[in-house]
C-alpha cells in the first residue's frame, strides 16, 4: 500500500531553500519547485511516480518565465 505524500525540502549549503515538493514511497510525486540561493524561483514542474511529466518552467532572475519544456511520457 502506498504511503500518503509528505512535503520534502532540500537546502543549499548556506541553509537557504533549494527545492520543495511532495515525496511518496521515496520518490518525487506532484508539483515541485527549485529556488536560487537568493530565494527567487528557478524552476517548477510535476512528477508522477518519480518521472518528470508535463510542462516544466524555468524562470529568469526576475521571476519571469524564461522557457517552458514539455516532457514526453
Amino acid at each position: 500500500m502506498s504511503e500518503e505524500p509528505t512535503e520534502h525540502r532540500h537546502y543549499h549549503k548556506d541553509g537557504s531553500l533549494w527545492a520543495v515538493g511532495p515525496m511518496r514511497d521515496g520518490v518525487p510525486e506532484g508539483d515541485w519547485q527549485w529556488f536560487r540561493k537568493d530565494g527567487t524561483r528557478l524552476r517548477s514542474g510535476r512528477f508522477e511516480a518519480g518521472r518528470q511529466v508535463g510542462a516544466w518552467t524555468t524562470y529568469d532572475k526576475t521571476g519571469a518565465v524564461y522557457k517552458v519544456t514539455v516532457m514526453k511520457g
